[in-house]
């Protein structure tokens, strides 16, 4: 009886392991993990990971996993919606219920902030970091694509989104990549703008979710897929997420690799 007990619990210790185990597979190939408690990660397009722990600190780890930065001050408004890392050198930290954006620069030191309604602009959902180190952001009880300093002064905006469209699409990020705007609504798809605030084009990918640019490559999350679409060649590439997938708390690809955040541990991923 005592070995029948024993050789359960081994066998239950055995698949506890394996589960708990990253996996890799013909496409995704497990290539390292970060330990710990973490409720958000973001990734900046120098493969530098930030990450919001238990304690409510915000870490910054380079590439190679080592930490750099730490801000200790998330928490001073609420929980922040957004981070936005699109310009490694400037931070955004966003409070939706305040109106109001905290910037950080390459060292997670704090600059300064912003309360959008001291400048007029009363609903916001998407910011990003400009080429040019100022804010995008969309206006969405006007109705346009914003740039503003640090200071929040308006330095350019485009036409009312109702003269440009037939049907208003409401974006839910922005995205700041070589030499164009991407702001991306869920049930629109993808609106693509120059930085002088012309409408340039617009992809139907429809209800993808932690969307990203990287170099010339769009990827996004739809269900248990990955797509990516190239927009040099046009390409668009599905790939289907492995089971060893399941059960994560946020997930995102940028740079030709997938991070998976689960519990206790954030996985990367290469993708063949």
């Amino acid at each position: 009886m005592k070995k029948t007990i024993t050789l359960l619990l081994l066998c239950a210790f055995s698949f506890t392991m394996q589960a708990q185990t990253p996996q890799s597979d013909s496409v995704f190939g497990y290539r390292s993990s970060i330990p710990g408690n973490f409720s958000y990660f973001n990734v900046d397009n120098l493969d530098n990971i930030y990450l919001v722990t238990a304690g409510n600190q915000l870490k910054k780890l380079n590439a190679n996993g080592d930490s750099v930065a730490v801000y200790n001050d998330v928490k001073r408004y609420g929980n922040p919606s957004s981070i936005d890392v699109t310009n490694p050198m400037k931070v955004l930290l966003y409070y939706k219920n305040f109106s109001t954006v905290v910037v950080l620069d390459r060292q997670l030191n704090s600059r300064n902030s912003i309360n959008f309604r001291k400048q007029n602009i009363f609903t916001v959902k998407a910011i990003a970091t400009s080429y040019d180190n100022n804010i995008w952001l969309f206006d969405e009880q006007e109705l346009k694509l914003r740039k503003i300093d640090d200071e929040g002064k308006a330095l350019m905006e485009t036409n009312d989104w109702r003269q440009l469209f037939d049907s208003i699409p409401l974006p839910t990020q922005i995205i700041d990549r070589g030499n164009f705007v991407y702001l991306y609504d869920p049930e629109k798809g993808f609106y693509i703008f120059d930085y002088y605030g012309a409408f340039k084009n617009k992809l139907a990918f429809l209800n993808w979710n932690n969307v990203e640019v990287s170099g010339q490559t769009m990827y996004g999350f739809s269900g248990d897929n990955l797509y990516s679409y190239q927009l040099n060649s046009l390409t668009l590439k599905e790939y289907r997420l492995p089971g060893f997938f399941k059960g994560y708390v946020a997930i995102k690809a940028i740079n030709g690799k997938v991070y998976v955040l689960r519990e206790d541990r954030l996985d990367i991923y290469l993708v063949r």
